[in-house]
């Protein structure tokens, strides 16, 4: 009975999780992820400080 009881939120979890997926336009999360860390990454690019040159250069 602890098999079933421990699990039982997870199973209905996932299959709630698939009917959302199957009937409801849910995003990528994956895809969203990789695109905010690319923006992430141009900006900090774009905006780091510029390393101070050595008088010994």
């Amino acid at each position: 009975m602890g098999i079933i009881k421990s699990s039982f939120s997870f199973l209905v979890g996932t299959g709630l999780g698939i009917y959302l997926a199957q009937n409801y336009n849910v995003p990528n999360i994956k895809k969203l992820t990789n695109t905010g860390m690319l923006i992430a990454k141009h900006l900090e690019e774009n905006y780091r400080k510029p390393k101070k040159k050595d008088e010994d250069d």
